[in-house]
């Protein structure tokens, strides 16, 4: 990926095969040159990786609300967004520790945060980033445990504790690994990734927004229902946040 081709905006891409058991996407933010940017950051079980030009490497902890963000004009940030398994384990850090918390890599992993320094050209970051990502990861596998677990709670209706029998643990040891390495616990996580299914929803149909069809599409018991876990995980009602994403 060319740094320096990307537009304005947020650009998404599928990262290089050997991480990809750890690494659900990469991504770049890029400022135009003539205005700052706002956005809000929305929970989506995942722990990032940040690069951001003229601040350095950061950890972007798994959130349980909105982040707002303001990015300088003509300013450049590059992420590495782990799976909700993957996090904790490339950090060595229970990622309970850092919910709700944006880390200075060099707090974490001081000497991974040498190679990522403020100063440096975007094109020359992408590819630290990408060198860093590896060994994080060459130092800890994603819990499998928790993988499994977490493609199982993306069906809404499952129950927390046949999770947890299917996987093969007990609920209190899945609720602690989960804690570990995800950053909180089995429910909240099935909360996020029903809200992500939502919000997916509202992406890919932007022209039309029959909230109670996507609500039940989503796996929310009703259309109030949807309407408080927006309020909760966007500080938004499902219509507002569907006019953020179409701007």
């Amino acid at each position: 990926m060319d740094v320096r081709a990307l537009p304005p905006g947020y650009t998404e891409w599928p990262a290089p095969a050997g991480l990809r058991d750890a690494v659900t996407c990469l991504w770049a933010q890029v400022t135009d040159e003539s205005a700052e940017r706002a956005g809000l950051v929305l929970p989506d079980g995942c722990t990032d990786l940040v690069w951001e030009q003229g601040r350095g490497a950061f950890v972007a902890g798994p959130d349980t609300g909105p982040v707002a963000t303001t990015m300088a004009a003509g300013t450049v940030v590059l992420g590495v967004r782990f799976r909700p398994s993957a996090g904790g384990p490339a950090l060595g850090i229970p990622l309970s520790e850092l919910r709700d918390q944006r880390v200075d890599l060099a707090d974490l992993r001081p000497a991974q945060a040498r190679q990522l320094t403020a100063a440096l050209d975007p094109e020359v970051a992408a590819a630290r980033v990408l060198d860093v990502t590896a060994s994080l990861i060459a130092d800890g596998a994603p819990d499998p445990a928790v993988t499994w677990a977490a493609r199982l709670l993306r069906d809404p209706a499952a129950r927390a504790e046949d999770v947890a029998a299917e996987v093969g643990i007990s609920l209190r040891q899945l609720r602690r690994r989960c804690q570990a390495v995800v950053g909180y616990g089995p429910k909240t996580l099935q909360r996020v990734l029903r809200f992500r299914g939502f919000v997916a929803r509202v992406d890919a149909r932007p022209a039309v927004l029959d909230l109670a069809t996507l609500a039940a599409e989503a796996g929310y018991a009703d259309q109030a229902h949807l309407t408080r876990e927006c309020g909760r995980l966007s500080g938004l009602t499902p219509a507002a946040l569907a006019r953020q994403r179409a701007v």
